[in-house]
Formats: C-alpha cells, sequence, structure tokens
C-alpha cells in the first residue's frame, strides 16, 4: 500500500516508485487535458509532504477557484486513501469513497499503489494525474492565465537551472532521505541515509546562513519543496524515522528559516500537525505496531519571531500575499500551534 506521495515500504531497500499516471495539464492541452476552470480536482492529504506541496503552490498562485480541493483521511484503511472526513464518508464533488475509484476509472483493474497528490477529472471522475513531481511546477507554468493578480512566479524562468539543481539534491537526500531512513530495515541501510540527510541539511544550512531563500530573493518551488519536510521534522522525523542527530529547533539557521515560511500567507495556515501526526503513528505499524501517538513536540515556538527578514528578499516578489483561506479549507485548531 502507497501512503505518502508514491512510496513502496516493508522491503529492503527502500524504493520510492515512479508515479504510475503521468499525464499533464496543460495550456494547449497536448496531452487531452487542457487547463480549464473548474474541471479538476485535486485529492490530497494534509499529512502527506509531497501533496503538502500542491496545496501551498495552490493557495499562493490563488488557484481555488479554478482547481477544487478534496482533503482525506489521514489515517487509511487497507482500501488506501478515504474520504470519511466528508458526509456520508463520500467526496460530495466526485461521489467517491475511496481514490481507488478514481484510479479504477482510469485504468480498469489497477493493481498499483493509490497515492496522493492525485489531479481527477471531475466529469468522468477518473485520475488525470498522480505525479507529484510535475504537478506543481505545472501549477506554477501552465496554469498562468489562472493565477491571482499579484501570485508570486515560483518557477522563474532566469533561476531554472539552480532551482533544478537545489530541488534534486534535497530531493534525494532529505524529502526522501528520511524515509530511506525511516523504512531501513539493515543498520547499514540506515546509518547510510541518516547520514545523507543531516549532510544535506547542514549544506542547506550553509546556505541559507546569509540569504532568505534557496534561489533568488522570492520564494520559488525550492522552498516549497524543502518546507514540507521541516515542518515535519520534529514531528515525525526525527522519532518516528529515527532521524535524530538533532532536532529542527536545534538549528539555529534551518529553524529560523521554518519559522519564516510557516509564518507567509500560504504555508502555515495549510499545515495540520494533528492530520500529520495521526498518519505516521497510526498508518506505519511496521515502525509503530502500538500505533500511540505522541503528545508533543510544543507547537508554540512555530509563531516566535524569526529575524530573517533582516536578510532583505521579499517573499511574493513584485506581487501580494494570498487571501484568506476559504472557509471550507481552513485547518483546525487541533492542527495548529
Amino acid at each position: 500500500m502507497s501512503t505518502d506521495g508514491n512510496a513502496a515500504y516493508g522491503k529492503s531497500p527502500f524504493v520510492r516508485s515512479k508515479s504510475h499516471f503521468a499525464d499533464r495539464i496543460t495550456a494547449d492541452g497536448t496531452d487531452g487535458w487542457p487547463v480549464e476552470a473548474g474541471r479538476y480536482r485535486l485529492v490530497v492529504s494534509r499529512a502527506c509532504p509531497w501533496a503538502s506541496r500542491a496545496v501551498i503552490s495552490r493557495r499562493l498562485l490563488g488557484l481555488e477557484n479554478a482547481v477544487s480541493l478534496a482533503v482525506a483521511d489521514p489515517v487509511q484503511d487497507d482500501r488506501s486513501w478515504r474520504f470519511t472526513l466528508d458526509p456520508g464518508d463520500r467526496d460530495p464533488v466526485l461521489g467517491i469513497r475511496f481514490l481507488s475509484e478514481a484510479y479504477d476509472a482510469r485504468a480498469a483493474r489497477y493493481d498499483g499503489g493509490v497515492s496522493v497528490p492525485a489531479v481527477v477529472d471531475v466529469p468522468s471522475g477518473a485520475l488525470v494525474t498522480n505525479d507529484y513531481q510535475r504537478i506543481t511546477l505545472d501549477f506554477a507554468t501552465e496554469w498562468s492565465a489562472l493565477h491571482r493578480p499579484g501570485a508570486p512566479d515560483l518557477y522563474p524562468e532566469p533561476l531554472r537551472a539552480e532551482i533544478d539543481e537545489v530541488m534534486e539534491g534535497v530531493y534525494r537526500d532529505v524529502n526522501n532521505g528520511v524515509y530511506r531512513a525511516g523504512f531501513a530495515t539493515h543498520q547499514r541501510e540506515y546509518e547510510d541515509a541518516c547520514q545523507d540527510v543531516f549532510r544535506r541539511l547542514e549544506l542547506v544550512a550553509q546556505r541559507l546562513a546569509d540569504r532568505r531563500y534557496l534561489v533568488g530573493d522570492t520564494v520559488t518551488e525550492a522552498d516549497i519543496r524543502l518546507f514540507t519536510t521541516l515542518v515535519r521534522f520534529d514531528a515525525v522525523y526525527h522519532g518516528h524515522f529515527k532521524c535524530n542527530r538533532w532536532k529542527l529547533t536545534e538549528n539555529p539557521v534551518l529553524w529560523a528559516y521554518a519559522r519564516d515560511l510557516y509564518q507567509t500567507p500560504g504555508f502555515g495556515d495549510t499545515v495540520d500537525f494533528d492530520h500529520i501526526k495521526r498518519h505516521y503513528y497510526r498508518v506505519h505499524t511496521g515502525i509503530n505496531p502500538a500505533g500511540i501517538v505522541p503528545l508533543g513536540p510544543d507547537l508554540s515556538g512555530w509563531l516566535t519571531p524569526h529575524h530573517r527578514e533582516e536578510l532583505g528578499g521579499r517573499p511574493f516578489g513584485d506581487g501580494t500575499p494570498p487571501g484568506p483561506v476559504p472557509v471550507a479549507e481552513r485547518v483546525s485548531a487541533a492542527g495548529q500551534p
């Protein structure tokens, strides 16, 4: 069963599978899926870092009215992601109880993993794509005609080569590295993965010591991808995945950077710590067989001053912050500091 993104675990070594459905929704409709307001529904779990990228990107770009949002229960059963947070245990737009139904509508007798984020074609009820690496890049580029006024450029063309290079290292050693450590079944596998995680985090901290953002002087896709791992680090990766050489709160640069992003509209207002903790500690029974969800960590620090604005930079460039979170998409008080 696939949980966060496209993960295959329980075997040695940990392998993250490729997205099974990599169609793209583009301005010209090359793959048969044209950009069209109201046609598609983004299915996510707020627990999943790969899905959270899409939630943040959609909010920063103001695509809430163009692409509707379905939030799955953070605790899966043997049929994977389910819509038990909605009345009648059905998604109110797609009318389905399980995300797997959209996969089946796309490919009869599909027997692969069911992962989020997933974009579903509302008229047909069929999955369009679960390509977590591409969805946000296309939101930033192909969907530009539907961006809100003042939306930031999350993937500026002059910086794309540098953004891609930074993201590649972060993906290999941090985003995916914590999973390699957490699901390792041999000591050497775990140690190699854990060392990769902290080696890359130390390199990233050096990069961020005198610059506010990873690439350029505004928020980009690179920051979104790093943030979704950092925001989960102390809550789940430090203990549950044994990435415990140090906590995020013990690294002054990364802790300030993460707080800066958390307090930036579009980032922290999409984070649900309750969903995050319940998913990891209750679903990963091979790691935590008792399913006990820890009380900590203390979340109040996420709202403390970070002083990163002293480094300069403008989070939205010449643009503006996103507006208030739509009422139906607000994170519950249980998931916030």
